[in-house]
C-alpha cells in the first residue's frame, strides 16, 4: 500500500511492509525422533551410587530446594571436604588480614600457596621438559636446540 503525501517544496512516499515468518511442513516420509529429553539426561548431574548420605541430602537440598544449576552442582560436588575447608578456612582469614593491613601479604601469599601446592610430583621413570632437572640434563628426543643445528649444519642436512 503506497501513500503518497504533497507539499510545496517536496514528495514524500511512504510504503507500508509486513514480514511473515511461516514455519515449513515437514516432507512427507521424514521422521521425528524425540530423543532430546534422553540427551539432556545424559548432561544433567548426577552424584555417584557411592555417595554417602550426608552427600545425597545436601543434593537433594540444593538441587531440589533451592534449585541451583547443574554446572553450579559440578562444582560444589567436585571439590572434596579437605579443599571446602581450605576455602572456608581463606574466606575466615582474609577479613583478619585485611583488618592487619596485610591484605596484599595474604594475597601474594595465597598465590604462591596455590602455585608450590600444584606442582605435583614426577613419576620415577618421567623426565621433565626441562632438562636441567633430569638425571645427567637428559633432553628429550626430538628436542631441537643449537647442539642440533650445527651437527645438522656439518653434516650438510641444513
Amino acid at each position: 500500500m503506497e501513500k503518497t503525501y504533497t507539499s510545496r517544496s517536496r514528495t514524500k512516499v511512504q510504503k507500508d511492509s509486513l514480514t511473515v515468518a511461516v514455519i515449513p511442513k515437514r516432507p512427507v516420509g521424514v521422521e521425528t525422533y524425540d530423543d532430546d529429553d534422553d540427551d539432556d539426561e545424559e548432561l544433567k548431574f548426577q552424584l555417584p551410587p557411592s555417595a554417602s548420605r550426608w552427600k545425597r541430602k545436601l543434593y537433594y537440598f540444593l538441587r531440589n530446594k533451592l534449585k541451583l544449576p547443574d554446572i553450579i552442582l559440578m562444582g560444589v560436588f567436585s571439590l572434596s571436604l579437605k579443599m571446602w575447608a581450605i576455602i572456608t578456612l581463606w574466606f575466615i582469614l582474609a577479613p583478619i588480614a585485611h583488618r592487619w593491613e596485610l591484605g596484599p601479604i595474604f594475597l601474594l601469599g595465597t598465590g604462591f600457596s596455590i602455585i608450590l601446592l600444584n606442582l605435583g610430583k614426577r613419576q620415577p621413570g618421567d623426565v621433565s621438559a626441562y632438562s636441567i632437572f633430569n638425571e645427567d640434563f637428559r633432553e628429550l628426543p626430538g628436542t631441537y636446540n643449537a647442539e642440533r643445528i650445527d651437527r645438522d649444519i656439518r653434516a650438510g642436512h641444513i
